[in-house]
């Protein structure tokens, strides 16, 4: 009896422990309903100059997370060059990452700067980050290896 009250106290000192490490590391991409970046297309961003809607069945995966496709040359192009193509900041917020947290992002609310695509919260929340964006991509560049990890 004692051995067995000793074999539960080890697993629940475990699983506390797994859940604490998984709730403490956050997701690097951000998902919504599965999918990243709510399930557009990042490669859309760039071939046809703004958002599309992936197919759940045209996948990939990449960094924690599952990414939609419109193409299947979409998805063979991300595969090929992930970095090219998926959004900075895992796809939140370029603002709120130039701040020093994480938010969602809408995908209407879009900018490509030289190769890189950054998503914003909101239209507004675009306009405002445009208004001293150099700036801004310098302040999140600094601050997402530190917010990557963290939760949302």
């Amino acid at each position: 009896m004692r051995s067995q009250a000793l074999l539960s106290l080890k697993l629940l000192a475990a699983t506390l422990l797994l859940t604490t490490a998984v709730a403490a590391t956050g997701d690097p991409v951000f998902v919504e309903d599965g999918a990243a970046i709510r399930g557009y297309d990042p490669v859309a961003y760039f071939d046809r100059d703004g958002p599309v809607k992936g197919q759940p069945n045209l996948t990939a995966e990449h960094d924690g997370a599952t990414w939609w496709f419109a193409t299947a040359a979409n998805r063979d192009a991300f595969v090929t060059d992930p970095e090219r193509y998926a959004p900075a900041y895992g796809g939140y917020c370029a603002y709120a990452a130039s701040r020093g947290y994480k938010a969602s992002t809408d995908p209407r609310a879009w900018t490509i700067v030289g190769d890189r695509l950054f998503l914003n919260f909101s239209l507004s929340v675009r306009e405002t980050w445009l208004k001293d964006r150099d700036n801004n991509i310098r302040k999140a560049d600094r601050n997402w290896p530190t917010l990557r990890n963290e939760p949302r």
